[in-house]
């Protein structure tokens, strides 16, 4: 149910509220209404974008992994045969293995070292798409809600403009009205019926979008519930950008490439160093080649061990890179700047959006009750003979047309609830 503040102190006004808020949904309950919280853990689990995200994670692992070998041992083994005439040259061993791991390797290091932190990059993009799946499943839910609820309203409103549109008829065949008053009685009827149809087509657009993100079966109705979206901790907008600051994925995402690109840059630099590798060796040769013929020992089993150590003389390949890994790094740190900016400015503009909606909604509140007042008193002016059925009648539509600006803004209220949690990196929290 919405939450009622304490200004709304009218005992009949607040039950008529809670009564209708309940009304849209009470036909639903014959099938279990699924919650605004299984909605989106159900997005979560069965989205195609988050699978996308998944799935270049683990390529990013993967990659990790990959660039992590050159520093754990490697170990080959095989065989060859070739003939020889004349002096043999290299010919290839019966049986041979071979050793090799790296020691000491800046480059290689700081790729190792890159290729976590791009993982980390990987791991905040699935946030951020997390974030987005989340986002779209609530707002669809909560506008599938104020749909439905609409829709009853506009059911209502039909009612009440029947009535209009017959009383008119018999006001005008006395010579009480002008015939225009029926056209404009009947306009008010068939713009009723348009909005029923936009509404019947929104709802059927919301549904499949819903299934869409769910993972739902096509042609089952969604029954929905009326929920409220938390408001958060009543942080001040400074330390809402802080929050934002500290967790929102994007800039988690923006860091994670700074980093990488930094460690890229601190192992070129390290090419000027040199390197160090484990290498080993084994092989069995044969008397097929003719070793005997050219040496004056001959021995089958031959066996290398030791360390290979490489000093750079001049590396035109290392100047290039360093120069290229320090303009990645600009890059990125320029980019991590802007996405800061960005996402303060974002955070404020919702936190100023959010008030402004919570003040319209409360006039929204405060006009629907002033026209709930408005048709008590009609109805008791009617009771006793001192208003038409045509003025109370007309006074239920103003009710009906404050009732959908009130389910409108209060739609808003909870959209930039949603936005705001999303800027700050707390969408995920509320939904666990």
């Amino acid at each position: 149910m919405l939450t009622l503040t304490r200004k709304w102190t009218h005992p009949a006004v607040t039950g008529m509220l809670m009564i209708f808020l309940a009304a849209p949904l009470a036909a639903q309950q014959s099938g279990r209404a699924l919650s605004l919280r299984e909605a989106v853990s159900l997005a979560v689990q069965n989205s195609g974008e988050l699978a996308v995200a998944r799935a270049r994670y683990d390529v990013s692992e993967r990659a990790e992994g990959m660039s992590r070998s050159a520093f754990l041992p490697n170990l080959y083994t095989g065989s060859g045969a070739a003939y020889t005439n004349g002096f043999p040259l290299g010919a290839p061993t019966v049986f041979n293995v071979n050793y090799v791991q790296t020691l000491f390797n800046r480059p290689a290091r700081g790729e190792v070292r890159a290729s976590q932190q791009e993982s980390e990059m990987r791991k905040a993009g699935l946030d951020t798409a997390r974030d987005a799946v989340i986002l779209r499943t609530a707002s669809a839910y909560l506008e599938l809600v104020k749909v439905r609820h609409a829709l009853e309203l506009m059911g209502r409103e039909r009612a009440s403009a029947t009535k209009v549109l017959e009383v008119t008829r018999e006001r005008v065949a006395v010579g009480v009205e002008l015939p225009m008053e029926i056209t404009r009685a009947q306009l008010t009827a068939a713009r009723i019926e348009q909005r029923i149809a936009q509404l019947e087509g929104r709802d059927e657009a919301l549904q499949s979008e819903l299934r869409s993100l769910t993972g739902l079966p096509y042609g089952q109705r969604i029954e929905v519930a009326q929920e409220e979206v938390p408001a958060g901790p009543e942080d001040s907008i400074g330390q809402l950008v802080e929050t934002a600051l500290a967790n929102h994925p994007e800039l988690r995402e923006a860091e994670s490439q700074r980093r990488a690109q930094e460690e890229r840059l601190k192992g070129e630099k390290g090419g000027y160093l040199p390197t160090l590798d484990v290498v080993g060796q084994y092989g069995i040769l044969t008397r097929f080649n003719n070793y005997d013929d050219f040496y004056n020992r001959f021995e089958r089993h031959n066996l290398v061990l030791g360390v290979q150590v490489r000093f750079p003389i001049f590396s035109s390949r290392t100047s290039a890179a360093v120069g290229l890994a320090q303009s990645r790094l600009t890059a990125a740190e320029a980019e991590l700047r802007n996405k800061r900016s960005a996402v303060e400015a974002v955070v404020r503009r919702q936190a100023h959006r959010s008030k402004e909606v919570e003040a319209s909604r409360e006039v929204a509140r405060l006009e629907l009750q002033l026209a709930q007042e408005n048709v008590r008193v009609l109805q008791e002016q009617f009771e006793v003979g001192s208003a038409s059925l045509r003025d109370l009648e007309r006074a239920r539509l103003e009710e009906m047309d404050k009732w959908r600006l009130f389910l409108d803004t209060d739609f808003a209220r909870q959209q930039a609830r949603l936005e705001l949690l999303k800027a700050t990196g707390q969408l995920a929290k509320v939904f666990r």
